[in-house]
């Protein structure tokens, strides 16, 4: 392939199109221009070559699938979007723009100090962000990176911006700071507000607090998202009662974040939530265990909201160990996601102390065991079991260690496929990029999706793995004219070779790439090609399509934004919605721009 600059034109030849509405018969050659989707011809219609000249890139797809581009609607890659490592991993996957800001800890609001700190093993830092907002934040994105980056307004966050590490109630005064904070992340352009209910400080926040932070996200037409409280499995039902509390109290729509559970559990809790009125729609990655920081599961939340540095002070003494051993560790036994078997199903993902190097890709199981041997080798007298090495591998990383978390029965890949063939599923990953034995859903999920439920399960059909993957987060988020191949669309683009494409990474090899997704295109700009980075960045902030949400409301039979996206009846709506989606994106654009010139004025 030629070298193609930002704004040349690219011409994609001999493409079998197809996305959420279906699949159009035949080949056909698509024509990139400005950032958008130019003109759609049978293939070989015209000489495109010759009438776009010189400076023209013609990519031959060969018959490959041209797909939406895919949107990880579940994402903590906010701040390693920048590492080129990271952006082959998700372009790979085809994924071409990440939403990042979940499980209610993220950089902004505020300096991003919290986030940093809490969500070191999750997130990471942010290599271009030290404050100033929402607004800031998406900025940095800007023309910076391959991908876009949608963000949330994590309530944790802002909860820790107005009351620091308290554990009561908010006062009227601090819930209305709260509020405020939440609403000017919206009209900086975020999509919605996140929870994080297992993680401090959202632990602490109850379903009245919660409710009166969703109101401006109702009001501004944003998406309440929310990791439930509960540890999810068995508990679910629990955290689906408080999110139809919270949204029938403040009207939001909601998202739930990593249903993970049987198959009858998420569908009777999604059904239950219809019953009583509530728009809700959830993600889910097609693997079975979870991920997240060590000390989440087996740390009570009234030690971890404290400063690292007290929490260390804690875990270094031997009286209060003692005290925890005693006290609170028999309790982890009745954890939905875990129970007595618990040191056998954390497996040690990343261990930011070099000296437990070794002990990465074992359970704290077998990492008990194998450090006691160490320890005996070297005529150490004192035994260790699997709450002392968690302990003090804790301790030694200063609290950044991540753990891949089995559950206590392992789903089929029918039962996945169950769950994620549900009309309101949307694809995410939860993908985290730390570590060197990490959760292959971070580089293997969305090429998943596609061979287990295509190929493999063959509950979906192209079209709708389409809709999972893209054209509902697309919609749900307010995310302009992305998710569908049309001419006027946003030229957010992926190649598929639907016999390759599949998951190279696995819970023994983690890190691989995914394979049969070679080329893909952001904004009309070629961003992968043959496999590979091209080095283009024409990635932004995407803020929030307020006029696409407004226009889409249920009123004359107009898309509801509900979880019933494949229904035939919605399909006139989209069609009618596309004028307005069109000249909202332009502006987008524009606003965009505009930021290049005033920083954080998105």
């Amino acid at each position: 392939m030629t070298e193609t600059l930002p704004h040349d034109p690219v011409l994609i030849a001999n493409a079998r199109i197809v996305d959420e509405t279906g699949a159009r018969a035949g080949t056909h050659d698509v024509l990139l221009a400005g950032g958008r989707i130019a003109a759609i011809d049978a293939a070989g219609a015209r000489d495109a070559r010759a009438a776009l000249g010189r400076r023209a890139t013609v990519v031959d797809a060969a018959g490959r699938l041209l797909l939406p581009g895919f949107v990880d609607a579940h994402s903590h890659a906010d701040g390693a979007v920048f590492d080129p490592e990271v952006q082959l991993a998700l372009l790979r996957q085809g994924v071409t723009t990440v939403i990042g800001g979940q499980d209610g800890v993220g950089f902004a609001p505020g300096d991003g100090a919290y986030g940093t700190e809490y969500f070191a093993a999750i997130n990471g830092r942010h290599p271009h962000y030290a404050g100033g907002g929402v607004g800031a934040l998406l900025a940095r994105y800007d023309g910076t990176t391959p991908l876009n980056v949608a963000t949330l307004v994590p309530a944790g966050t802002v909860r820790f911006a107005v009351m620091g590490r308290s554990t009561d109630a908010p006062t009227p005064a601090e819930l209305d700071e709260m509020r405020e904070l939440v609403a000017s992340g919206l009209a900086d352009g975020a999509v919605g507000l996140s929870t994080g209910l297992d993680y401090v400080p959202g632990v602490f926040a109850d379903a009245a607090e919660l409710a009166d932070l969703a109101r401006p996200v109702a009001a501004a037409g944003g998406v309440y998202v929310t990791h439930m409280r509960g540890g999810y499995e068995a508990n679910s039902a629990a955290g689906i009662d408080e999110i139809g509390a919270v949204a029938t109290a403040s009207g939001v729509r909601v998202h739930v974040s990593h249903f993970h559970a049987t198959p009858p559990i998420v569908r009777g809790e999604l059904a239950r939530l219809a019953e009583a009125g509530v728009d809700a729609t959830f993600d889910a990655y097609p693997y079975t265990r979870g991920c997240s920081i060590l000390a989440m599961p087996i740390l009570p939340a009234s030690l971890t909201v404290r400063p690292a540095a007290e929490v260390l002070a804690v875990l270094a003494d031997p009286a209060e160990r003692a005290r925890l051993r005693a006290d609170w560790f028999p309790t982890i036994t009745g954890y939905a996601s875990l129970g007595p078997d618990w040191p056998a199903m954390l497996t040690l993902a990343h261990i930011a102390a070099p000296e437990y190097d070794w002990a990465h890709g074992l359970s704290l199981a077998e990492a008990a065991e194998a450090s006691a041997r160490r320890s005996a080798s070297t005529a150490a007298a004192e035994p260790i079991d699997a709450i002392d090495f968690a302990l003090d591998v804790l301790v030694a990383s200063r609290l950044e260690v991540n753990v891949v978390m089995a559950v206590q029965h392992e789903r089929s890949d029918a039962e996945l496929a169950e769950i994620l063939s549900h009309p309101s599923a949307i694809g995410g990953s939860d993908g985290i990029f730390l570590g060197r034995h990490p959760h292959p859903r971070a580089r293997g999920s969305f090429a998943r999706y596609f061979s287990l439920l295509v190929g493999e399960q063959r509950t979906l059909g192209w079209p709708d793995a389409s809709a999972l993957v893209s054209g509902r987060a697309a919609r749900r988020f307010g995310l302009g004219e992305r998710g569908v191949v049309r001419e006027g669309a946003v030229a957010d683009l992926v190649l598929v070779d639907p016999e390759r494409v599949r998951a190279g990474a696995s819970y023994a090899a983690p890190l691989e790439l995914a394979a049969g997704i070679d080329d893909v295109f952001v904004a009309g700009v070629p961003v992968l090609a043959n496999g590979a980075l091209t080095g283009a960045t024409p990635g932004r902030g995407l803020r929030r399509s307020a006029s696409f949400l407004r226009n889409g409301a249920a009123t004359d039979g107009g898309f509801s934004g509900r979880s019933t996206f494949a229904e035939p009846a919605n399909a006139p709506a989209l069609l009618r919605n596309e004028d307005t989606l069109l000249r909202n994106d332009g502006a987008l654009l524009s606003n965009d721009r505009a930021a290049d010139d005033g920083e954080g004025r998105a």
